[in-house]
């Protein structure tokens, strides 16, 4: 067995590709929350007025629907990918078709059939997910491969567009038990960024149109968060967790300063 300090020295420290390679996926990252998604926000933040109105229970239907959408894409995400049918939707493009057609369908009827439609908005997007991790080396159907492909599902929070770093090197338990913590933590940023998304959809009809654009722009918003998610990792494979997140977040860091004072 090996100790600890032979796994350390089995890490290679990171070169000067290493390091560029790091700061274009906090580059990525920034980017994420671009033109479209900024232009959603500002939508759904008018329509948001649909939503409380709704009978208090809403916003824990919105919880609940957010859980009970990531569990069915963990169980049903991989199963799907197999076959003549898997095999022809299994790229970026065919994934952000089938989840806009998706919205349209789930935005028509207002803000019930828009939930009717959240798990299969979030099937699309945790498949296209796992055929980023693949695009790093990992096998889309291995149990840690889909764990960690629930955790992009975090990023994202009160506006923020931000991965959730605690996740990179860790090995994710594979019991229920587990799938179950994991979905428990992640739920929240998901149905906030959710919560955008169902009010651009909460009027009839016109939510049909907002419910195309939405599931297109947070189909690409969680490719991008998982390009930087998975990214990360495989350099982390190679050269180890700290010397990885230092170079991410000091990139991160720099960036923000550079924003503030342009």
């Amino acid at each position: 067995m090996k100790t600890i300090n032979a796994e350390i020295s089995d890490k290679s420290p990171l070169g000067d590709d290493e390091r560029a390679r790091i700061r274009a996926l906090a580059d990525r990252q920034r980017r994420a929350n671009g033109v479209l998604m900024r232009a959603i926000n500002f939508v759904g933040t008018q329509v948001e007025d649909t939503l409380k109105m709704l009978p208090k229970g809403a916003r824990g239907q919105i919880d609940a629907a957010a859980r009970a959408a990531l569990t069915h894409s963990y169980e049903v995400a991989a199963k799907s990918r197999s076959g003549a049918l898997g095999q022809a939707v299994n790229s970026d493009r065919m994934h952000k078709v089938m989840a806009t057609l998706s919205g349209a369908i789930g935005g028509f009827g207002g803000l019930p059939t828009a939930l009717a439609e959240l798990p299969v908005a979030t099937t699309m997007i945790f498949r296209a997910v796992q055929g980023v991790a693949a695009q790093y080396g990992e096998d889309p159907a291995d149990p840690e491969t889909r764990l960690q492909a629930l955790a992009v599902f975090g990023a994202g929070e009160d506006g923020e567009d931000g991965i959730d770093t605690s996740f990179l090197g860790a090995r994710l338990g594979l019991s229920g038990a587990a799938v179950h913590t994991l979905i428990a933590r992640v739920a929240p940023r998901f149905a906030a960024v959710l919560t955008q998304k169902l009010a651009t959809q909460a009027v009839p009809i016109l939510g049909a149109a907002a419910g195309a654009g939405t599931n297109y722009a947070f189909t690409q918003y969680y490719v991008e968060m998982a390009h930087v998610h998975f990214g990360l990792r495989q350099i982390v494979r190679e050269h180890g967790e700290d010397a990885v997140l230092d170079v991410f977040h000091a990139a991160l860091a720099k960036r923000q300063v550079t924003d503030r004072d342009a």
